[in-house]
């Protein structure tokens, strides 16, 4: 079904996320995970520490790659022919909010946009939510791939 991206802040990435990659690789021939970066947006991995985790993460994945953009995500779809988006929905919230991007996107460049439910034991999960546990010394290994774990409350030590 061609190639299609991923795009996300990842920081860091979670099972949720894994979960959308996952489902949303079977129906491609391949799956961009794009790392985007933002200069206004205050990350606690750097763009290139996201794209290892995630990588690792999904080293078992077929068809999966990742990569990292800055800028309009339709600019780098159109720049690299890319016409397909696949977008993970938690809750209704999410939807409202993406179902209008998605719109803009297709005016834009006429880039369609694939939404996936995510698994209703993933529903709750964000990063900004697992970095606020684990901040607080919260238990959120459940929540994150193995690889991000270690990671992640080395960061969070380190920033105390």
């Amino acid at each position: 079904m061609g190639h299609a991206i991923y795009p996300g802040t990842f920081d860091p990435v979670t099972l949720g996320h894994l979960d959308v990659i996952g489902r949303a690789a079977k129906h491609f021939d391949r799956l961009t995970v794009v790392v985007m970066t933002n200069p206004k947006k205050q990350t606690l991995f750097a763009a290139e520490e996201r794209m290892t985790l995630i990588r690792e993460a999904t080293a078992d994945f077929p068809h999966v790659d990742v990569d990292c953009w800055s800028g309009l995500l339709v600019e780098g779809a159109r720049e690299h022919r890319i016409k397909a988006i696949v977008k993970g929905l938690r809750t209704s919230i999410d939807f409202e909010y993406e179902i209008a991007m998605a719109q803009m996107n297709h005016h834009l460049a006429e880039v369609d946009t694939f939404f996936v439910a995510t698994a209703p034991e993933y529903s709750f999960i964000s990063s900004s939510l697992i970095k606020e546990v684990a901040g607080h010394g919260g238990s959120v290994g459940e929540f994150v791939p193995p690889c991000v774990l270690p990671k992640l409350l080395e960061r969070l030590a380190s920033r105390a």
